[in-house]
């Protein structure tokens, strides 16, 4: 069975976060506002979109 897709979208800015936290939107690959990244649903990745839940919006690809 092939994992789920999903589609993170960083909707809150990581400036004046703690640095794991802004260290954790660049491994997610976000950079700036507004950019929208896909990745496998893997429990990796649900544990660090978890960690940042506050800063960005997660819907299914």
């Amino acid at each position: 069975m092939a994992e789920q897709t999903i589609r993170i979208k960083q909707v809150r800015s990581g400036i004046d976060r703690p640095k794991r936290q802004k260290a954790t939107l660049i491994a997610l690959g976000l950079r700036r506002m507004n950019q929208v990244v896909e990745h496998q649903a893997t429990p990796q990745i649900l544990g660090m979109v978890k960690k940042v839940a506050h800063l960005v919006k997660v819907e299914q690809a």
